[in-house]
């Protein structure tokens, strides 16, 4: 080991805190540090190479050092790195609000006409909570005031976003600081919390929600869902319509609709936004991570004319919304932003994409027969591989085998970097995958799923 890598590895483990990472383990091991990356791949200090299975945490989608981003991001540069947007505006931030409502528009999300800037995913959606709170105290509804989520749902970090989650892995811990949300059953096909069969079951879980917006409807201010997948449960799919009849209930009820697509948009599920696969035009979409092509911390929260308009009046009424970062509209990530969504358009990503995940699908077919494979979740370019003890019992392996851990570590050593959510294995690359990397990606998975559990 060279000298500059040791410092590096010293370091890291003398001053940094990762994130979602037990520390006592981590020091204990040899650090993996990225030092650049080249489209589908990230390479380490040593030169080693590595196919980029979940795009960096799911936020890379046209590759690493994309010629486009990388000079729209130098250009911007040489005019301003950052200005705020309390009480002045820039230009970045301007062109790329007309642009996400446009591309809104042109995937059918048509009720969205107003843009509101954020940092990461879990602000996006926790601007959503209060704009959703608070549009019903200026329209008179007093009493509304809960929000209704899922099971097994995962919204983010901060206080407000986790106080929706439902995976006590990550949330019980914190229930002493959290406002108490109402809880329906996830659409979990696989581990149906209503022992039900899909189709015969004709939607039972969407008809909880249902019967908790008929009795409760005067206190729910809205619902909130992740879109098709339940990213951070192991890439829950949930079953045609069900997403459809959530928003018929949601209009039924008179509740608003918050959809977080923080994970699944900018083309993860095949098309723009999961939201246009059923026809669905939300009140509130919160979306982040692909928004910059994976380079720059972005979010925005999408919002309809008439949540912007409850907000309108004189200044001595103070119905100002009264909340910003300092980073808002920042204009390095809006310019990087512009260019992702540029290339979406002139290389006709959205075409392009749909052979990957006919080949993909293909490829994940051979592992169902795996004695260990219990689910194979796929919705567009993700796809999630649920690891069983059992698979005739879908008895788990206990998470402190760390089953899931062992085969992302023995992909890694096969030049794969993965990921795993417990023994959920991830898959998630960018979309500018080429189609022997993606057939490399799946052969490497189904041989370290083999190694670990045979």
């Amino acid at each position: 080991m060279n000298k500059k890598l040791q410092t590096l590895e010293e370091k890291d483990k003398e001053y940094l805190w990762h994130p979602f990472t037990q520390m006592k383990e981590w020091v204990a091991d040899t650090p993996l540090i990225i030092e650049r990356g080249e489209g589908s791949y990230l390479i380490d200090t040593e030169g080693r190479r590595y196919l980029d299975g979940v795009s960096s945490i799911w936020v890379n989608i046209h590759g690493h050092r994309k010629r486009a981003i990388d000079r729209a991001i130098t250009e911007q540069l040489k005019n301003i790195a950052h200005s705020t947007l309390l009480g002045l505006s820039n230009i970045p931030s301007i062109l790329l609000a007309e642009k996400l409502i446009k591309l809104a528009h042109a995937s059918g999300l048509h009720t969205l006409s107003k843009v509101f800037y954020s940092d990461n995913g879990s602000t996006a959606v926790e601007v959503g909570l209060k704009m959703a709170f608070h549009y019903w105290q200026l329209k008179g509804g007093r009493c509304k005031t809960r929000f209704l989520t899922l099971m097994n749902a995962y919204h983010g970090d901060t206080i407000g976003s986790v106080s929706l989650g439902g995976i006590d892995l990550f949330h019980k811990i914190y229930k002493p600081l959290l406002f108490e949300s109402l809880k329906a059953p996830s659409p979990y096909c696989y581990r149906c919390p209503l022992d039900r069969r899909f189709p015969a079951c004709k939607l039972a879980c969407a008809e909880e929600v249902g019967k908790i917006l008929k009795r409760r409807r005067h206190e729910i201010a809205a619902v909130v869902i992740e879109p098709l997948v339940q990213a951070a449960a192991g890439m829950i799919v949930s079953p045609p319509g069900y997403l459809g009849r959530i928003s018929s209930l949601c209009k039924q009820y008179n509740v608003l609709l918050v959809v977080d697509e923080v994970a699944t948009g900018f083309g993860r599920t095949g098309r723009m936004f999961a939201s246009e696969h059923e026809g669905v035009n939300p009140d509130i979409m919160a979306i982040a991570k692909g928004i910059t092509g994976g380079y720059l911390p972005l979010a925005a929260t999408l919002v309809t004319q008439d949540i912007y308009d409850a907000f309108l009046g004189e200044y001595k009424e103070f119905k100002t919304f009264f909340h910003g970062h300092s980073y808002t509209g920042n204009p390095l990530g809006c310019a990087a932003a512009l260019a992702n969504i540029e290339i979406f358009e002139k290389e006709r990503v959205g075409d392009n994409i749909k052979l990957k995940i006919a080949l993909l699908e293909r490829l994940l077919t051979p592992l169902k027969g795996h004695p260990h494979a219990g689910d194979i979740r796929q919705r567009g370019l993700i796809a999630g591989i649920e690891l069983v003890a059992d698979k005739g019992l879908k008895l788990p392996y206990p998470l402190e085998q760390k089953v899931g851990i062992r085969v992302c570590m023995e992909a890694r050593k096969m030049g794969l970097l993965l990921r795993p959510i417990g023994n959920v294995i991830i898959l998630m690359p960018p979309l500018s995958i080429s189609k022997s990397d993606l057939k490399r990606m799946v052969t490497i998975v189904a041989s370290c799923i083999e190694k670990v559990t045979g």
